[in-house]
């Protein structure tokens, strides 16, 4: 009931409408729109992304499911203002998803990382501003939550930068939210399609025994992001209500017969993550399926409309890894591994 009552909202908000997402051709940007062309009919949809053969690629993946003919392909970088505004021309709602994300590059690439997720978010910005974008909705992760590395403290300053940017929008009806959420199982570059390689070497490396994740699947992702863009007044981050897992039992689940080779903590690595931290409890709201965190700036965390049918939580409320409530087995993994081989791309190129 919940799913249905999130899908008819944003139908009846996109439908005619024109979406773009950057990022495009990424694993989540595929999810939104396949998932969004299937239940609904927008006017269009714009890949924007800068990877050209990526795109090729997608065309021919996506040509029977894209019958109307809503796609469109963008090349851009969200480095490049101008090439933003000129792709926000008309654009009713953006999915912001393209990001440095793979957090050992961005610590041995410290100054791409800040060009595309920090000045990357001041263009999305500027660009929906001056563009009369209606909403912007921004992906983050459990790592900007007390970042100890520079992705995480990147995806920090982005977050910091669409909530303020709901100040900057004058009379223009342009409203900024985020969603925060953990590893999502199966993405390109993600643990799970990287220890299906290494099982094929007959040996999984494992930074920690004890380290644990937050998990989240592609279709739930998506809903999310339905919700966020229906739901928003503008500078939310909304956390999503998703179990824990034990590395080692993905790897496990992965392989039986597999090697665990434990190799120590990479640069950059937590033990365990967070999606709301004891600081964030002060603002932060719990509803069916999520929590709102309600940012500080201009008192926005006592809005009565932000607030909406939420729960206020108790001061000193953590979100963590290691202490969530919900978890995935091993046994759990291998029938989501089945379900999944024929519908993700990623996951299934790497299991044949």
């Amino acid at each position: 009931m919940r799913t249905s009552m999130r899908a008819n909202k944003f139908g009846s908000m996109v439908n005619g409408r024109v979406i773009l997402v950057t990022g495009g051709t990424g694993s989540f940007g595929k999810k939104f729109i396949k998932m969004t062309l299937t239940h609904f009919r927008p006017r269009k949809i714009i890949v924007f992304s800068r990877d050209e053969m990526k795109q090729w690629d997608m065309r021919t993946e996506f040509e029977s499911l894209d019958k109307r003919g809503t796609l469109r392909y963008f090349i851009g970088d969200v480095r490049d203002l101008a090439r933003l505004e000129l792709a926000f021309s008309g654009v009713d709602y953006v999915v912001h998803a393209a990001a440095t994300k793979i957090v050992p590059t961005a610590e041995y690439n410290p100054f791409e990382a800040v060009k595309t997720n920090i000045l990357g978010a001041m263009n999305i910005i500027t660009a929906a501003i001056a563009q009369k974008v209606k909403r912007v909705v921004a992906l983050s992760t459990d790592k900007a939550c007390n970042p100890i590395n520079l992705y995480g403290a990147t995806k920090l300053c982005a977050d910091k930068l669409f909530i303020a940017g709901n100040a900057y929008t004058s009379k223009n009806d342009v409203r900024f939210a985020i969603v925060r959420y953990g590893n999502v199982m199966g993405s390109r570059g993600s643990m799970i399609p990287f220890f299906i390689e290494m099982a094929k070497k007959g040996e999984i490396p494992i930074t920690d025994v004890r380290m644990t994740r937050f998990m989240i699947t592609l279709k739930q992702a998506v809903g999310l992001v339905w919700e966020s863009m229906t739901d928003c007044v503008g500078g939310e981050i909304y956390v999503p209500k998703i179990p824990s897992v034990k590395v080692v039992d993905v790897a496990k689940a992965v392989s039986s017969s597999a090697k665990l080779k434990v190799i120590g903590i990479r640069p950059g690595e937590k033990l365990h993550e967070l999606l709301i931290g004891e600081d964030d409890s002060r603002c932060t709201y719990e509803y069916g399926n999520h929590y709102k965190i309600l940012p500080m700036i201009y008192d926005w965390h006592e809005s009565v409309k932000r607030i909406g049918k939420g729960k206020k939580c108790q001061d000193g409320f953590v979100y963590a890894s290691n202490t969530n409530v919900s978890w995935i087995k091993a046994e759990q993994l291998k029938k989501w591994f089945a379900h999944e081989r024929s519908e993700n791309n990623s996951l299934r190129s790497s299991l044949d």
